[in-house]
């Protein structure tokens, strides 16, 4: 007897379906605008095109400067995501396992950071970033942007420590292993899922963020891709064929980036929410 299919699982996956379109259709409509006239996007932007107009993406991939936005991006997602794993891991564990007077304050005062938006600080960033020497400079990209992913990676970290064998520390204590030591070789190796789940958040956020860069980076030579997009826009026009076709570039690492680790993501984020 074949299985009956509930009202329930008819609702659900139609639903996934839903949201899945939501994400595949204007995913799908910037890749196949990328090889579309003007002529075309405005009267059809969510059809084929008639002719593949394949020049935009390649003129664009034969661009120097296109090869230089990938790379700012990539060296400052790469450097935000490596200071926030280690930054934000060393303290979760601390406020995980050690405890000490006015930690629950501490960690408080640090998630406050998760109730205002990144642009509502721009302005004392900005100042505090030129005062520093940093403008101009990936460092005024990387540490703010590090800063501000650490309350929500301190959050996940804390929550996947704390579910992590009790046991395991004692025995190491007895063998006269310390909490540095311990952290290195014992609670890192088995944060796998979570550092993953970490690393692709503040990847992407990293990667796609514009706002800060257009403040801190005036030199073209360290825009990176989302200021790059201004390339394509003229006085009196925009070229939206070549930007949906850069657009569509540049979105590739990313969504490897999250191929690779997905696996990863879902057991990092349900790891710390069932203890056994």
């Amino acid at each position: 007897m074949g299985r009956t299919i509930g009202l329930g699982s008819v609702i659900r996956v139609c639903a996934l379906m839903l949201a899945a379109g939501f994400v595949v259709v204007p995913l799908l409509a910037t890749i196949l605008g990328g090889f579309k006239t003007n002529g075309e996007l405005r009267a059809s932007p969510f059809g084929f095109p008639d002719v593949w107009q394949t020049e935009h993406y390649l003129s664009i991939l034969r661009s120097e400067a296109f090869w230089s936005y990938l790379k700012n991006s990539m060296v400052i997602s790469v450097s935000a995501v490596v200071l926030t794993l280690i930054i934000g891991s060393m303290a979760a564990f601390v406020f995980a396992q050690i405890r000490f007077f006015g930690s629950k304050y501490l960690l408080g005062y640090l998630l406050l950071g998760m109730m205002f938006p990144f642009a509502t600080a721009i302005l004392p960033l900005f100042i505090q970033i030129r005062d520093l020497g940093l403008l101009d400079s990936y460092l005024g990209v990387i540490l703010p942007q590090t800063a501000f992913s650490l309350a929500f990676s301190i959050v996940l970290f804390k929550t996947f420590f704390e579910q992590l064998p009790h046991e395991l520390f004692e025995a190491a204590c007895v063998d006269g292993c310390g909490y540095i030591r311990f952290f290195f070789k014992f609670t890192l190796p088995l944060s796998a899922p979570i550092l993953a789940t970490v690393g692709t958040f503040v990847f992407v956020q990293s990667w796609n963020n514009f706002l800060l860069p257009l403040v801190v980076v005036n030199n073209r030579d360290l825009f990176t891709w989302p200021l790059g997009i201004m390339q394509y826009r003229g006085e009196f026009m925009v070229e939206w064929n070549k930007v949906l076709a850069f657009v569509s570039l540049t979105i590739v690492p990313a969504i490897i980036f999250f191929i690779a680790t997905q696996k990863y993501i879902v057991a990092g984020l349900t790891g710390g929410s069932v203890k056994g």
